[in-house]
């Protein structure tokens, strides 16, 4: 199998700058992917795709897929604080790529983006994003490309955030202020506004064609603060007036109301989720005036999670769920047909998904893992019928013996079966080993099958490691979400200490050899962990985690959203109750904490709060931050040393080799 890129020079580039990480497997485990996310050009004769470069940079190499070519770098970023978020093309000879930004607004970090455009060889680098020195405060939202317009011509209709503006000793000044939409040439940057700013107005989706069928309207209070609600509006084919669609009621628990994702032109319909029974269900709704509802998909165990799109139109070609794998239904028969043969017919029953396609969909763009295959991506031709390998994900880690990932259950204390993924040493009997539970982040969220690098590289150090799926996890319903992780602490927390009890009744973990690693929510419930009981973990390790619900809560005032985040988090006592940083005097096992001090999405003093209470009264705690990172750790040589750390603090705490 000839890739484009060769393992070799892969993992030279990536490795670079690790060598004083004297754990060679937290090295290959922590490299960030030689291919992030890949595009194919309208023609289908070029891929473009971002790679991780040593530490934070990443690069965007683009490569003709005619033989023997060879990838080019174009654009870097140094990723403190420029980095590349997704580059796409525009014609078959330009991009327009996102690039995001952290920086400190003084009274904490806040995130801006801008769009640009460069030519293929990387030449004739300009600016998308609008921006206006009379603008009255800054602008973050650079804008999102929300239709390719579909005829490869290079325009594209792209959101735009207006400012209020006024220039100082003139008469000059625009009080206008919103999202607006743009028609754009992403070549000559000729422009024209196709939708006006509209004040409140959080986002829009276009029909594949160029013109845009739907506004989501987000009202705000008096003092400026976001309501409960969004309204969606549309409107009817060849006509400008915005109509009634639905209302989406936002809850601390379930959001209630059809949310329209896409639009099918032929068909006149929106796509979108609303509820049915419990569960998340796919609807599509007629846009011609009369909003006939139909159910699409639907399923009793799973919400359905996605909507499945392909070409530059993003047409709508089936809709995602995930029970212990992820799945897929097909309303196009012959993509349905397509997977499914590639999934047989690949080596290791991978789940093969549809990244990209030519304008006219006769070639396809394909990438291919599984629990067990960090990631490939593949060149399908439908007139050959010729499947071309492209590129490895990870090729850093080939090689290697990755463990397999098997979906079980077991029971909670209160009877409840709860879903869980296993992963044991590859060659292991399964029995008496050291083991971790590895609560997810959220905590509305789940885990997904598939690879894992942190839980790939503990099964290689002879762990054996357990996912709960706890109560307050997306994707199973309203029932499961329960009031969610934070205002039902005490039953998600629960859940995943029965995990652990669940190793240790089954023999899997050998006594005293009990550990809980998390990341986000799920570092903040291996410290609640040990409030609900102290006793069950003999080591912690969390990484960017919540401590203190109060806090949390904080961190959002000087935000539009601020009375969302405080709903969601709740009052009353189980505020204290279920914050770590509060129960300190619970805690006997050892500690390790992990967190950027770029944290956008928690806020680093939580974890400096907690480290110090900690070694106040007496307990054991290490805590390492991380300097102009946020919440992902975004770095190949720290994420490293965070995997090393973490192997050797395991270790000792549990008396390992």
């Amino acid at each position: 199998m000839t890739f484009l890129l060769t393992a070799a020079g892969a993992l030279a580039l990536l490795a670079a700058g690790t060598s004083s990480i004297t754990d060679p497997m937290a090295t290959r485990f922590g490299a960030r992917e030689a291919v992030i996310s890949m595009s194919l050009s309208p023609d289908g004769k070029s891929i473009a795709y971002l790679s991780a470069l040593q530490g934070t940079g990443t690069a965007l190499f683009v490569a003709s897929l005619a033989q023997g070519a060879t990838p080019q770098p174009i654009l870097t970023s140094t990723g403190n604080p420029d980095r590349l978020m997704r580059c796409d093309w525009s014609t078959s000879t330009r991009l327009v790529c996102q690039i995001y930004m952290i920086t400190d607004a003084g009274f904490g970090y806040s995130g801006y983006t801008r769009m640009v455009a460069l030519d293929a060889d990387g030449s004739d680098v300009k600016e998308l994003s609008r921006t206006s020195a009379h603008a009255l405060y800054t602008v973050q939202n650079g804008g999102d490309i929300i239709d390719w317009t579909g005829d490869g011509d290079g325009t594209v209709l792209m959101t735009h955030m207006v400012a209020p503006q006024e220039a100082t000793g003139t008469m000059l000044s625009n009080s206008r202020e919103g999202l607006a939409v743009d028609l754009v040439d992403t070549v000559s940057l000729r422009r024209r506004t196709v939708e006006p700013p509209h004040r409140n107005a959080t986002g829009y989706v276009a029909d594949g064609r160029g013109t845009v069928r739907i506004m989501a309207v987000m009202p705000t209070n008096s003092a400026g603060y976001m309501r409960d609600r969004i309204d969606m509006m549309y409107r009817q084919a060849g006509q400008h007036d915005w109509r009634p669609l639905s209302t989406v009621t936002i809850t601390p628990t379930i959001d209630k109301g059809f949310e329209p994702v896409a639009v099918d032109p032929a068909a006149d319909v929106a796509y979108g989720f609303d509820q049915y029974q419990g569960h998340q269900a796919l609807y599509k709704i007629s846009l011609d005036g009369s909003l006939k509802r139909d159910m699409v998909v639907a399923r009793p165990d799973a919400d359905i999670d996605g909507v499945l799109t392909i070409g530059r139109q993003q047409r709508v070609v089936g809709a995602s769920y995930a029970t212990d794998k992820n799945y897929a239904v097909f309303f196009d028969p012959a993509l349905e047909a397509l997977q499914a043969s590639l999934e047989k017919a690949l080596p290791g029953s991978p789940t093969v998904t549809f990244e990209d396609a030519s304008a006219d969909e006769s070639r396809l763009l394909l990438s291919v893992g599984s629990d067990t295959d960090p990631g490939k991506y593949y060149l399908f031709d439908k007139q050959s019928h010729k499947l071309t390998p492209l590129l490895d994900a990870r090729p850093n880690l080939a090689g290697i013996k990755l463990a397999e990932q098997k979906p079980i259950t077991y029971k909670a204390a209160d009877g409840t079966e709860i879903p869980a993924y296993l992963t044991l040493p590859p060659g292991s009997d399964g029995k008496n080993l050291p083991a971790i539970v590895m609560p997810h982040g959220g905590p509305q969220a789940r885990d997904y099958w598939g690879f894992d690098w942190l839980v790939q590289y503990f099964a290689s150090r002879g762990f054996a490691v357990l996912q709960p799926q706890y109560r307050g996890s997306a994707g199973y319903g309203d029932a499961w979400f329960q009031k969610n992780g934070f205002q039902s602490w005490k039953t998600a927390i629960g859940d995943v200490d029965d995990g652990g009890r669940y190793l240790l009744s089954s023999g899997i973990a050998a006594s005293g050899k009990l550990a809980i690693v998390g990341w986000s929510y799920g570092g903040y419930a291996a410290l609640q962990s040990q409030v609900l009981d102290p006793d069950l973990f003999k080591a912690i390790v969390a990484v960017a985690p919540v401590t203190d619900l109060a806090m949390l809560r904080d961190e959002a005032r000087y935000y539009s959203n601020r009375d969302l985040v405080a709903a969601f988090i709740g009052t009353g006592p189980q505020v204290h109750d279920g914050s770590p940083l509060q129960n300190v005097d619970r805690f006997k096992a050892p500690v390790l904490i992990f967190h950027g001090d770029r944290d956008r999405n928690v806020g680093v003093q939580e974890s400096r709060e907690m480290a110090e209470k900690l070694k106040a009264t007496g307990k054991q705690v290490d805590y390492v931050e991380f300097h102009d990172l946020d919440h992902q750790l975004d770095d190949s040589n720290v994420r490293s040393q965070l995997l090393a750390r973490a192997g050797a603090f395991l270790n000792k705490a549990l008396g390992l080799h």
